[in-house]
């Protein structure tokens, strides 16, 4: 399928494609702004002729810049990185980094063939029992493998939501009561101050005293290492979405209160139709913070717990002390960087589509 070039049409028809073109780059900018590609806007314009100087400079701030900035860390990193000798060698290169990526992903390959042929021989071994009349000798085994880098990645998503949800499920109402009382929120103001500023390390060993106490669970998706992890994420996590669901339910329009105290609306009326709507904007913008929080506390509840995600696998190449230990960690520090963007910009987008903000 070929493009249409506006600038080779005749001026009639250009006349009238054009305008058309800019409508849709219009409506997509926000888009491709939300999805971190400010530069493809602009971009487009360029090339139907919209404005050019404009254009140049929007792409040169929005793509050009970045780049160039980019560029510029990797070359320091790379000057800067065979200076800095350490215990287990100098500090590794950009290049020798992207080597390790490599060498994990042939690792998680490696690792899931093994695991392939490990439940096709256990399947063709059932199968031979069946086959003998021996039905009752028949077991089903999981693969005990080492988890892959891929598996550390998933468990720590897995353990960042459930301690997000935990924290969303806890704050919201709290911030909710906090706002509609001013009673509710002396009461709660005095423990906020006090317990947003504890550290997770602090946290770690109550949970995992109470957690141990309380928990009987086994080695499967819910071990206590598991759920050690999603607990401190939780209580670090909280605080961000209560103190901002309470400022926005405090500070809504007082006549729209009135409003349903005159059409003598129940609470939960009052609450899901006029409260929570005007709030949305800040209840998102403490999720975004909590969430950015909980990733951030989540790595250092996985090295204490030894809850086999991103955390874990930091700790166990820094034990490990092998030459390659150190790329290994800085593979690990930038995925971490690379998914908590990611996180960030998922939460931007749900707050786009689910608040006015975004109907705009």
């Amino acid at each position: 399928m070929t493009s249409i070039d506006p600038a080779t049409l005749p001026g009639k028809e250009r006349s009238s494609v054009q305008p058309r073109l800019k409508a849709v780059i219009q409506r997509l900018d926000p888009w491709f702004a939300l999805l971190g590609l400010a530069w493809i806007a602009p971009l487009g314009r360029l090339l139907i002729g919209d404005a050019p100087q404009v254009q140049l400079r929007l792409i040169w701030r929005t793509a050009l810049v970045p780049l160039l900035a980019i560029l510029a860390f990797l070359a320091l990193w790379a000057w800067a990185a065979p200076k800095v000798e350490t215990s287990l060698g100098a500090i590794p290169g950009p290049g020798q980094v992207w080597a390790q990526v490599g060498v994990l992903n042939a690792d998680a390959a490696a690792e899931q063939a093994k695991e392939a042929a490990f439940y096709e021989k256990q399947a063709a071994k059932n199968a031979e029992l069946v086959a003998a009349g021996k039905a009752d000798e028949v077991k089903t085994r999981s693969y005990a493998g080492k988890p892959t880098y891929y598996d550390q990645i998933l468990t720590s998503l897995k353990t960042v939501f459930m301690g997000f949800l935990l924290a969303t499920v806890v704050a919201v109402p709290l911030g909710i009561l906090a706002g509609l009382s001013p009673t509710a929120n002396a009461a709660l103001s005095p423990l906020i101050q006090v317990f947003k500023p504890v550290s997770p390390l602090a946290w770690l060993p109550i949970v995992t005293m109470t957690v141990s106490a309380l928990y009987a669970g086994g080695d499967g998706a819910m071990s206590k290492s598991f759920i050690v992890s999603a607990v401190t994420v939780t209580l670090c996590s909280l605080w961000p979405t209560l103190i901002n669901t309470a400022l926005g339910v405090a500070t809504i329009d007082k006549d729209l209160v009135n409003v349903g105290r005159v059409l003598k609306l129940s609470l939960w009326t009052r609450i899901t139709k006029l409260v929570l709507p005007s709030a949305l904007p800040l209840i998102f913008t403490g999720l975004r913070l909590s969430l950015g929080v909980g990733w951030m506390v989540l790595i250092a509840a996985e090295m204490l717990s030894q809850n086999p995600g991103l955390g874990k696998f930091v700790w166990d190449e820094f034990q490990n002390g092998s030459s390659d230990s150190l790329a290994r960690i800085m593979v690990a520090v930038l995925t971490i960087g690379i998914i908590g963007l990611l996180l960030d910009r998922v939460m931007i987008a749900a707050q786009t589509l689910l608040t006015f903000q975004g109907r705009r």
